[in-house]
């Protein structure tokens, strides 16, 4: 009985079954990487705790799926077809979680196949250049802290075509009305501008001289917002 418990019911005498001390060996290593992955994207990032922890599980679960795969192409393709139906009952993720998720994704399937210090080896530089990246702000220049988004409302008896043209130049290098919608049952614009500023800590400035236009309504000024399309 201990002998045939890991065996499948449709194996046959040509079917080659993974020990159960391999399954395991590739399992705990499968772990340790997503404990790793999981480490180095705490690292100066914002975080969940559900994310962390899906984060340290996938390796292991993709391991486990395509050790169980074992080289049938048939049940591959299978395999392949049920991942590309799954989707997370969440929002979505930025391009940073996106691209964690894949490597965790991408270790997991190396330990399956059975490389186990292939595995480790790609986590391990994935990992540095993820950190290395993180300390030398990669992406992150003096400019990016001076792209906004603008939200605010006007009424809607004020022509929003041009209604800002006179201010913005004396606060920002570049803008673009990206939305325009109503609010309040109809009887309010809601405008939404993407601008670079010229110089930090003068936001407060704009924000007056914008209220004075708008009638004193709701003003919001924030780091600029990444469309989901652009993940």
């Amino acid at each position: 009985m201990p002998d045939t418990i890991f065996q499948g019911l449709f194996d046959t005498s040509m079917t080659e079954v993974i020990s159960v001390s391999d399954f395991l060996l590739c399992l705990a290593c499968s772990l340790l990487m997503g404990l790793l992955l999981a480490a180095t994207h705490m690292y100066r990032t914002h975080y969940t705790k559900s994310f962390v922890l899906t984060l340290a599980l996938l390796p292991a679960v993709v391991c486990v799926v395509i050790m169980m795969v074992n080289g049938n192409v048939g049940t591959g393709v299978a395999v392949a077809g049920a991942f590309s139906l799954v989707r997370f009952r969440s929002a979505p993720g930025t391009a940073s979680e996106i691209g964690v998720l894949f490597l965790a994704m991408a270790s997991g399937l190396i330990a399956g196949m059975g490389y186990l210090g292939f595995a480790f080896l790609f986590t391990l530089v994935l990992c540095a250049a993820h950190t290395l990246y993180q300390r030398l702000g990669l992406g992150a220049g003096k400019r990016a802290g001076l792209s906004k988004t603008l939200h605010i409302t006007i009424p809607e008896d004020l022509d929003y075509a041009g209604v800002f043209e006179d201010i913005f130049p004396e606060y920002a290098s570049s803008w673009e009305l990206t939305q325009v919608r109503t609010t309040n049952m109809g009887s309010l614009f809601r405008l939404t501008y993407d601008l670079t500023l010229r110089a930090p800590g003068r936001e407060k400035e704009l924000i007056d001289k914008l209220r004075c236009r708008n009638g004193n309504l709701e003003i919001s000024l924030s780091r600029q917002e990444t469309m989901a399309s652009e993940l």
